[in-house]
């Protein structure tokens, strides 16, 4: 492919997208680019402060907790209060709970402040979304999202790296300018994005989601019990859990996996370089494949893929082909998030967008929760390969739970009526590819960054 063509095609990618979306993509991109904290804390913990391993690790649960919690609250606050001013008190809690922690040194102070920026960092996920699905139109969703998650693994690769060396001069520094960049990001969102939140007259008389029942309420008439009872929405959000379960392993049972087979820390980062490497490289040109692609078979495919991406691992013996496995698996990773993210959105209805993506963030605060225990158990007690081998199973089931979950689509989610698989997501016709000419939307238009002990790596906001 000629450099040119290799520039249309990034052009195309990234055309026609409203000027909103493009001040959240920088929000989020500000964010990421703050993300020291993440990578050091462990470092920051047991060499800086002299706590235990098991001490780090109860910080990542309790921050990993709040997570939990602030997801279900947030999500009803982003439809009750409204995107913008959820969003704002996000941000601004976060980075005053950021910088508290880096002058924390009672273990209980650090333990319960870990869980505030835990809650405060999670908090701006549903509002991010909502906000993201409210500002870009369906046939533009697809590809919305896999750019916001280029910024999110753009950001981060650029944070991981500098924070060795901001770690190397003084930890409080990281703290601070974590919190000052997500400062930044709140004064960007409180400029520059007014409030998105469909009003009454619009959500009156339903939305795109196939959550909304007849005689839906407007605005804030979806409740949580609500969300739990609409089974297809509850569906995705358990095979949510079972995929991000597995990419999980990657921060969690992939280095001390390494480790056991007498790699260094050096491995595994040289190892791990690949999943950034080609989320940066190829999350753009990929999105232009997606959105012409019929969403059911890329999740089903994408979730296999995922997991025999980490049972081949099982037959790793170099860093070489540890590598080559998270290539395998990164691919699934860059497919399956923004197609995801999307059906997410497509489920929900336009009035309670806020509660759905509240919930759906919470499968993943769980997963996160849950494998580094679940890891560890299966590696003492049976071996790496037994793990690798579960989550090839898990992959496995994954893919046929999406396979049973999304026969009965609608038309309108799946495939347009009487249209090829490769019909629009979201309605009647297929959608044209990205045009540069397609005039923006006036502009009414995180992930943000979060201690723990390793990096984790999350789907699109």
């Amino acid at each position: 492919m000629s450099v040119a063509a290799v520039g249309r095609a990034a052009r195309e990618s990234v055309a026609g997208m409203p000027r909103a979306f493009w001040w959240l993509w920088t929000s989020t991109l500000i964010n990421r680019l703050g993300a020291f904290v993440a990578t050091f804390m462990a470092l920051y913990l047991t060499l800086e402060r002299g706590y235990s391993a098991s001490y780090a690790g109860l910080v990542a649960s309790l921050h990993g907790l709040g997570g939990v919690i602030s997801s279900l609250v947030a999500g009803v606050l982003t439809d009750r209060l409204g995107r913008r001013p959820t969003l704002l008190a996000a941000q601004l809690a976060t980075a005053g709970s950021v910088a508290l922690l880096g002058f924390m040194e009672h273990p209980v102070a650090i333990a319960a402040v870990g869980f505030l920026v835990g809650a405060a960092s999670n908090a701006s996920r549903p509002a991010v979304q909502a906000m993201m699905a409210d500002i870009v139109p369906p046939e533009d969703r697809v590809r919305a999202f896999s750019l916001n998650y280029w910024a999110i693994n753009m950001g981060f690769a650029v944070s991981s790296a500098a924070a060795g060396f901001i770690a190397e001069h003084s930890y409080l520094a990281g703290f601070l300018g974590e919190a000052a960049l997500t400062l930044v990001c709140a004064v960007l969102v409180f400029v520059k994005l007014p409030e998105t939140r469909p009003d009454a007259r619009e959500t009156s008389t339903g939305g795109e989601g196939t959550g909304v029942r007849k005689g839906a309420r407007a605005r804030d008439g979806v409740r949580l019990r609500d969300v739990v009872a609409d089974g297809r929405f509850m569906g995705v959000v358990g095979l949510s859990f079972l995929i991000s379960l597995i990419f999980q392993q990657g921060y969690v049972g992939l280095p001390v996996a390494m480790g056991a087979d007498g790699f260094d820390a050096a491995d595994f980062g040289l190892a791990m370089a690949m999943n950034g490497l080609l989320i940066v490289v190829l999350q753009i040109p990929v999105t232009r494949w997606l959105v012409r692609r019929d969403p059911r078979r890329l999740l089903i495919v994408s979730s296999i893929l995922a997991g025999y991406g980490f049972g081949l691992t099982a037959f790793a013996d170099s860093v070489a082909v540890y590598a080559l496995t998270v290539c395998v698996w990164t691919l699934a990773e860059i497919v399956n998030a923004p197609t995801q993210t999307s059906l997410v959105v497509q489920l929900s209805p336009v009035h309670g967008r806020g509660r759905y993506q509240g919930v759906y963030s919470m499968s993943w605060s769980v997963a996160a929760l849950v494998a580094p225990l679940v890891s560890g158990a299966v590696i003492d007690h049976y071996g790496a390969g037994w793990l690798w081998a579960g989550c090839a199973v898990i992959g496995t089931l994954a893919g046929a739970g999406y396979w049973l979950l999304m026969r009965g689509l609608p038309a309108a989610l799946g495939e347009a009526p009487g249209g090829g698989p490769d019909a629009a997501v979201d309605g009647a016709a297929p959608p044209a590819a990205p045009s540069a000419e397609r005039a923006p939307a006036p502009a009414p238009e995180g992930k943000v960054p979060a201690p723990a002990p390793a990096p984790a790596s999350t789907p699109a906001e």
